[in-house]
């Protein structure tokens, strides 16, 4: 606006002429701001439009997941559903799969426990967590003084959860073994809707699956097969129900011994029961070089005549697992290492 709009009357009195800018002035401030607003806009926004928003992207990552709100999400435990802040801040993680997962999404995590064996529990960028106890054991007076949002448990600190629930909201995200691809995958999308990173979980769950897919086309009619877990001197072997049952549901592959019996450490058995159970392949876990204890390694310790009448041992089919599938069975971590060692045996077959 101009003073040439006034231009064909005749000049204003002098005591009106402050009257007027007073008017023309808000008249230009109402349309400069005017124009400069969108309808939806209001004072709490930031100026800069590229300003990034953590709490908004969060809520739009997690939007595929029906129980969450704009600030919440459900999440899957073995308590049942609970309800948490996203991204909480400060947070505490119990359980090497669990620290895998978030790894793989690049989740940096404030507390962990100390004295971890696997190099893939930390999230790239992680700047240094703070030692909150053992995997078994938690440092309470650690945890109050770091007031954690949000405590993350598995398997072997379940047990503490009560103890636990009284410093802050714990979930218990402990893999169910009787379906452990479906409990896994269940927590990997869990995980990524709470720390709004549900694509990228996608993304990863897609690496699992596109390598359990590749996997079976090998083992399809390929022979039986027998886990069993070194530890020492003994030897337990597992069934289609145990943390490594995934190899007989999820793979395909037929067990040797259709009759083991469930059980956390699984069924003690010795050289004869190999011998006479006669697996085309086995798949062997070495406990004792997962957890660092001195002693003949698994390989050693079945290099044994019986055992070399075994259909695996004489064609050269036995797998060794990764330290991960003991420590962090379920971990998105174990699910690659293992499965691409599978694979890669199977296609190397004769």
């Amino acid at each position: 606006m101009s003073l040439t709009l006034f231009s064909n009357r005749s000049p204003l009195p002098l005591f009106k002429r402050p009257l007027l800018t007073v008017v023309i002035t808000a008249l230009i401030a109402t349309v400069s701001v005017t124009g400069c607003s969108s309808p939806e806009s209001n004072d709490s926004e930031p100026a800069d439009a590229n300003t990034e928003n953590p709490t908004a992207d969060a809520a739009s990552n997690v939007a595929n997941n029906d129980a969450v709100s704009a600030q919440t999400v459900s999440v899957d435990t073995v308590k049942g559903k609970v309800d948490l802040a996203i991204n909480p801040s400060p947070f505490v993680v119990y359980d090497m799969s669990l620290l895998q997962d978030l790894a793989a999404l690049d989740v940096a995590v404030d507390g962990m426990p100390s004295n971890l064996r696997l190099d893939n529990l930390q999230a790239k960028t992680q700047p240094e967590p703070k030692s909150v106890g053992t995997v078994f054991e938690p440092d309470l007076e650690a945890l109050n003084a770091m007031k954690p949002q949000a405590i993350l448990v598995g398997s072997r600190m379940a047990e503490k959860y009560d103890a636990l629930s009284s410093i802050a909201p714990t979930l218990d995200m402990t893999i169910d073994t009787t379906k452990i691809y479906e409990s896994s995958k269940q927590r990997l999308h869990d995980l990524g809707a709470l720390f709004g990173k549900s694509d990228q979980a996608a993304k990863l769950q897609g690496d699992i699956d596109s390598l359990i897919d590749e996997t079976k086309v090998l083992t399809k009619d390929k022979g039986t097969g027998l886990v069993v877990m070194v530890n020492g001197n003994k030897m337990s072997a597992y069934g289609e129900k145990s943390r490594f049952g995934f190899i007989h549901t999820v793979l395909g592959v037929p067990m040797a011994d259709n009759q083991i019996k469930d059980a956390s450490h699984g069924q003690p058995v010795s050289f004869e029961y190999l011998q006479k159970t006669n697996p085309d392949w086995l798949f062997i876990i070495d406990r004792s070089a997962a957890i660092g204890e001195d002693g003949a390694g698994a390989k050693a310790v079945l290099d044994n005549p019986l055992v070399a009448q075994t259909n695996a041992w004489s064609k050269d089919q036995v797998v060794y697992l990764s330290p991960d599938s003991y420590l962090a069975f379920g971990g998105y971590y174990q699910w690659i290492k293992d499965l691409t060692t599978i694979k890669d045996a199977f296609a190397a077959a004769k």
